[in-house]
């Protein structure tokens, strides 16, 4: 007879880092590593000054950010053309296969709780080393 686990609630303290793909350090959240979520990520994403990620996209996620500190500035479109200003208690919503390169052009660090409806959020990361270019260093 095989033992099957029953989910249960889990408490968890962002301590430990990854480094993600896109180029910045993520804390540890909720995922399908941390405690078998199956449907949604959620992390804190703390980007320092002068701080840019990498162009990417996410294949097959959407993305839901609510800035808790600091302002982020966001290029996103097929040619990175549109841009946006995120600000403390701002949310931000990322669709799926859009194109986006985040960067704090500020002097402090900016701290954001970011959602995405893939468990294993790195999975469907895609780099866009081409389209860096377009956003001004």
């Amino acid at each position: 007879m095989s033992v099957s686990s029953k989910p249960t609630c889990r408490v968890v303290r962002p301590g430990s880092t990854y480094a993600g793909k896109q180029g910045f350090n993520y804390f540890e959240g909720i995922a399908a590593e941390t405690v078998g979520s199956t449907g949604i990520c959620m992390h804190l994403l703390t980007i320092p000054p002068g701080g840019r990620a990498k162009a990417h996209l996410h294949v097959a996620h959407e993305t839901a950010i609510y800035a808790l500190s600091g302002e982020t500035h966001c290029w996103f479109g097929d040619q990175l053309e549109e841009h946006v200003v995120v600000r403390e208690g701002e949310m931000f919503y990322i669709p799926a296969g859009v194109p986006h390169l985040p960067a704090n052009l500020s002097d402090r660090p900016a701290t954001a709780i970011i959602a995405r409806t893939d468990p294993n959020e790195q999975e469907s990361v895609v780099l866009l080393p081409d389209l860096e270019r377009y956003v001004p260093r």
